[in-house]
C-alpha cells in the first residue's frame, strides 16, 4: 500500500511565553514555509501558587487557538504535530484545558518532556544553520523552563532541561514590573544555582559555538545591535552594559531600549538575568542567535515520520539493544500480532490503523524489557521504564500508552488502568492488549516452530480461539495457559473460548 504524502504539514508549539504556528507545503520532499503565526499568551503567568492553570489565562489561550484552528482544522491528522511545554507540564488542571484546546484546534496536543523538547530545539536550530563539524552549545529560553543541548550536526549528544524561564523568573523578582539592581542580582543568583549542577558538563571548554534559540535571545541581540553594545550577537561585554542600565530603572516602563517589543517587555528582566548567569556560569563570551526552534524542530520530526523515519523506531530499537531483550522472540510475537490483526480485519480499532499497529509493534519489542531487573513483575519493571525514561520522540502520552498496554500483557487484567488514557485509545487499548496478550501466550514455548494454522475471533466481551483438531491436545502447556487466561479475563467481564 502506497503511503499517501500530504501537500501540507504544520506544527503548533504551545510554549510558556508564546504559542507558535509555523505552515508549509510539501513540495518534492522539500519544505516551503508559507504561514508563520506568533502569539503572546503568557501560559505561565496563569499559574497559581498550587500550580493550577487560572481561567483568565485559559480563555486568552483558547481565544489564540480558535485563530490557529481557522488556519489547520481541516488538515488531515497525520500532517500536524501539536505540542505543549512546561506549563503544560506543571498545570494540575492541564486536562480541563487541553480538551478544549483539542476542540478548537481539532487535532491532539501531546505534552512533551523537558529533555524532549530540548532535542526538538536542537533539530530546529541544525536545520536552520546547516550541517558542520562544530560542537555547538544551544540555549533556549522558554517561558518556564530553559533548555540546554550539546550537539554536532544533527546530533545532539547532551540535553538539559531546566525549571526557570523569562515568564517564571521576571514573576518571581520583577513584580508588577518593579526593577532594581537587587532584585536583578537575586534573579542572576537563582538561576546560577539552577545551571550549578550542570556547569562542567556545558562549560565552555565541551563546545565550540554558542547559539541561542528563542524569542528573548532574539530581543536581547537585536537591543544589543541597535545600542550598539554588540555588532557581533550578543556578547559578554554587551550584556554587562545591558545589565548596568537594567540596574539604574526603577520600572520596566523605564527601559526604553530601541527594537524591544512592547510585548516583551513585561518578561525581558527575566530573560536577561537567565542569559547573564549562563554567560557567567558557563565561561560563554559571545553567542550567536538562530531562528530555528522547537516548531521548525517538530516539522523536522513531522517530515521523518511521513518518510518512514522515524525516531521513535530508532528509540525502541536502542532500549532493545540496552536490555539485552530476545528479538528473536519479539519477532514471533509480532509475527502472531500481524495474523490476529488480519484475521480482525475493519473490527481492529477505531483509531487510525497503521498508527495502532506500529504501538503494538512497539508493544511486542518492548513488553520484556523489564527481564533485565527481575524477572518476577518484569511487566511492570517494563512499564515503569517507558513511562518514566526520556524517549526521544513520545511524547508524555504516547509513553503513558504504551506503558499500560505493556504492564497489563500478562497476569491481572483490569479495564480501569485504560479509562484514563485519551481518546480513542480508551478504547481502543484494551483491544490492542488484548492481542498482545494473546500472541505472547501463544509464543510461549520461545521455540521456532511455527504455530498452528488458527482462527481468532473477538467480538465486545467474547474472545473465540479455534485451532486444528488435537492440536491443544498435543500441547497442554498451552491449554493450560489459556484457561489461566480466562480465568483473568473472566474477572473483567470478558470471556474466552477455546477449541
Amino acid at each position: 500500500m502506497n503511503k499517501q504524502i500530504p501537500q501540507s504539514v504544520a506544527a503548533v508549539d504551545l510554549g510558556s511565553n508564546s504559542f507558535h504556528m509555523i505552515v508549509c507545503n510539501l513540495v518534492d520532499g522539500n519544505l516551503q514555509t508559507v504561514d508563520r503565526i506568533k502569539e503572546m499568551v503568557r501560559l505561565a503567568s496563569g499559574l497559581d501558587k498550587r500550580n493550577y492553570l487560572d481561567a483568565d489565562t485559559q480563555a486568552r489561550a483558547l481565544e489564540c487557538l480558535e485563530r490557529f484552528g481557522q488556519r489547520i482544522r481541516n488538515l488531515p491528522p497525520e500532517s500536524v504535530r501539536i505540542v505543549g511545554t512546561s506549563t503544560l507540564r506543571l498545570a494540575k488542571n492541564a486536562g480541563q484545558f487541553l480538551d478544549k484546546a483539542e476542540k478548537a484546534l481539532n487535532h491532539p496536543i501531546h505534552i512533551i518532556s523537558g529533555i524532549e523538547e530540548a532535542r526538538l530545539i536542537y533539530q530546529g536550530v541544525a536545520c536552520s544553520l546547516g550541517s558542520n563539524a562544530n560542537l555547538r552549545l544551544v540555549m533556549d529560553i522558554g517561558g518556564g523552563s530553559t533548555e540546554y543541548i550539546i550537539g554536532s550536526g544533527d546530533n545532539p549528544y547532551v540535553k538539559e532541561s531546566l525549571p526557570m524561564g523569562c515568564v517564571s523568573v521576571s514573576n518571581a523578582f520583577f513584580k508588577k514590573g518593579l526593577l532594581s539592581k537587587q532584585a536583578f542580582i537575586q534573579a542572576t543568583l537563582f538561576a546560577e544555582q539552577k545551571l550549578e549542577p550542570f556547569k562542567k558538563r556545558l562549560h565552555r571548554d565541551r563546545w565550540d559555538e554558542a547559539i541561542g534559540a528563542s524569542g528573548s535571545l532574539r530581543a536581547i541581540d537585536k537591543v544589543l545591535s541597535a545600542k550598539n553594545w554588540s555588532n557581533n550577537g550578543i556578547t559578554r561585554d554587551g550584556l554587562e552594559l545591558l545589565v548596568a542600565h537594567i540596574g539604574q530603572c526603577t520600572h520596566i516602563n523605564e527601559l526604553a531600549l530601541p527594537e524591544l517589543d512592547p510585548e516583551r517587555l513585561p518578561v525581558f528582566a527575566g530573560g536577561v538575568a537567565i542569559v547573564y548567569a549562563t554567560f557567567k556560569s558557563l565561561g560563554i563570551e559571545q553567542m550567536t542567535v538562530s531562528d530555528g526552534a522547537l516548531r521548525e524542530g517538530l516539522i523536522q520530526d513531522l517530515i521523518g515520520r511521513i518518510y518512514d523515519h522515524d525516531i521513535r523506531s530508532a528509540t525502541v530499537q536502542a532500549l532493545t539493544e540496552r536490555y539485552h531483550i530476545d528479538k528473536e522472540h519479539a519477532e514471533h510475537i509480532r509475527q502472531t500480532v500481524d495474523v490476529i490483526i488480519d484475521q480482525l480485519g475493519d473490527g481492529f480499532c477505531t483509531n487510525n490503523r497503521e498508527n495502532a499497529e506500529q504501538f503494538l509493534h512497539w508493544a511486542c519489542d518492548l513488553h520484556e524489557l523489564g527481564r533485565d531487573i527481575a524477572h518476577s513483575q518484569y511487566n511492570k519493571h517494563s512499564a515503569y521504564i517507558i513511562e518514566n525514561g526520556d524517549l526521544a520522540g513520545f511524547s508524555r502520552q504516547d509513553q503513558i500508552l504504551l506503558a499500560t498496554i505493556v504492564k497489563s500483557h500478562r497476569k491481572k487484567f483490569s479495564l480501569n488502568r485504560f479509562n484514563e488514557l485519551p481518546p480513542p485509545w480508551n478504547i481502543d487499548a484494551p483491544l490492542l492488549t488484548l492481542i498482545l496478550r494473546l500472541s505472547v501466550l501463544l509464543n510461549r514455548n520461545r521455540q521456532t516452530l511455527e504455530l498452528p494454522s488458527f482462527k481468532v475471533s473477538i467480538n465486545k466481551t467474547k474472545i473465540q480461539l479455534r485451532f486444528p483438531e488435537e492440536w491443544l491436545a498435543q500441547s497442554p502447556l498451552t491449554h493450560a495457559d489459556l484457561t489461566h487466561e480466562a480465568d483473568y479475563l473472566r474477572s473483567s467481564g470478558l470471556k474466552l473460548d477455546f477449541a
